[in-house]
């Protein structure tokens, strides 16, 4: 596995920042170890809804979790306002940094992801391939 850290500053764009960081770095089965940081918007989609809702004010990301790569990502969040209500979902759109997100990536050494179409679900779900410029660690070796 390899381990990368970056740091978001104010302003920029969750989104569009960490997609340039994952084309930069080539990661292909990448992961969210850890995140910390605050937002002035959120959008986020709930749960079972087909729209997205933007949230503005001072928020503290309480988790950031989810798979990335240079064809996708699934990212989760949850933030909480100054009153400690706090909300989730799949995080959709424009959210910007209030003061820092720091973030710790994995990224899954011999494979690649990816998504596909699941018809059990409907919808675009993540496809985990072998990546053929390095091999897949087998746990049972």
């Amino acid at each position: 596995m390899n381990v990368f850290v970056t740091r978001l500053r104010p302003g920029d764009d969750v989104l569009k920042t960490l997609d340039d960081f994952i084309r930069a770095r080539q990661i292909k089965a990448g992961f969210i170890l850890t995140a910390v940081g605050s937002l002035t918007k959120a959008t986020l989609r709930y749960a079972n809804n087909s729209a997205a809702t933007e949230h503005n004010g001072h928020f503290e990301i309480v988790s950031l979790v989810g798979t990335i790569s240079l064809n996708q990502h699934h990212l989760h969040m949850s933030i909480s306002d100054g009153n400690g209500v706090t909300v989730g979902g799949h995080l959709l759109g424009a959210n910007t940094v209030y003061t820092t997100l720091e973030l710790v990536i994995g990224d899954a050494a011999g494979y690649q992801f990816g998504l596909k179409h699941c018809p059990l679900s409907t919808w675009e779900e993540l496809d985990v391939q072998p990546r053929s410029d390095q091999p897949a660690i087998n746990q049972d070796e």
